[in-house]
């Protein structure tokens, strides 16, 4: 995929998002998400946030450096969290400006940057292609917590394919990230996208399978779904792990909800697994 295109998937699971939130009063805006502690206001501005630092080091900006010192200091754990509740805190309409404005700014310096270069973030240094599809990825997610508090079913899209595609990757990381031994097994994915349309990993003669659509595959390597509350099924005993376990995001490791914990907004216009 070029990263042209992946930066018009980005671009459309965006819009998506700003669609729904663009018209709420600001009382919905303080509404609570299903992720604790988390209101609608709360997910753009983490959004905006990432965007935000992303642009910082993509520019080789000085205050991305700092930014990266006090992280690793760990004199404040909360350091992220805090900055992104002061976004947070603004008055809707500021909020809505400044997460388009960021937008806008990724969109063009990922457009400029070199496809092979090096970019430096918070874990290893990752490729312009890698950070696009982790924002597609995050913007995916954060927006679903979003459409589960306004009670609207999130459609599925193109860019489910590259959520796939991190979940997928990441699979030796959910375990390791748990303190397990990654497995040496090979799992089949296969997942359907819209359109008749279906994206598949790894050797179709694998013993290990997940099957079922994308946008489930999805809600579950981003912990927003158990797998029970979507259209997935996991069969052999790594796949099965995984499916419990799988964290498409970096961090310490967490576990998504329990079965039928967020089982009441579902997936719309998705084709059937076949």
């Amino acid at each position: 995929m070029e990263i042209s295109s992946a930066l018009a998937m980005l671009e459309r699971e965006s819009e998506e998002l700003d669609a729904v939130v663009a018209d709420l009063g600001p009382e919905q805006w303080r509404l609570r998400t299903p992720s604790p502690g988390w209101s609608i206001a709360d997910q753009i501005a983490h959004l905006h946030w990432t965007d935000r630092v992303s642009v910082l080091t993509l520019s080789e900006d000085p205050e991305f450096d700092a930014l990266l010192e006090q992280v690793a200091s760990g004199d404040n754990p909360h350091l992220i969290d805090d900055q992104a509740q002061a976004i947070a805190d603004q008055p809707v309409s500021d909020l809505l400006t400044v997460w388009r404005e960021g937008r806008r700014r990724l969109k063009e310096a990922l457009s400029s940057v070199d496809p092979a270069s090096k970019i430096a973030w918070f874990g290893p240094p990752m490729r312009p292609m890698t950070m696009v599809t982790a924002r597609i990825m995050e913007t995916w997610a954060h927006g679903l917590d979003v459409f589960d508090a306004l009670k609207v079913d999130k459609p599925a899209g193109p860019s489910l394919a590259a959520v796939a595609r991190i979940g997928d990757r990441t699979r030796n990381f959910s375990f390791t990230n748990h303190g397990l031994d990654a497995p040496t097994e090979v799992v089949r994915v296969e997942l359907s996208l819209p359109d008749n349309d279906s994206v598949e990993f790894g050797p179709a003669a694998a013993s290990n399978r997940v099957v079922g659509t994308a946008w489930g595959f999805a809600a579950v390597v981003t912990q927003r779904r158990h797998i029970d509350d979507v259209e997935l099924h996991a069969e052999g005993p790594v796949a099965e792990k995984w499916m419990n376990i799988a964290q498409a995001f970096a961090g310490p490791p967490t576990m998504g909800p329990a079965s039928g914990e967020r089982a009441g907004a579902v997936e719309s216009s998705t084709g059937k697994a076949g």
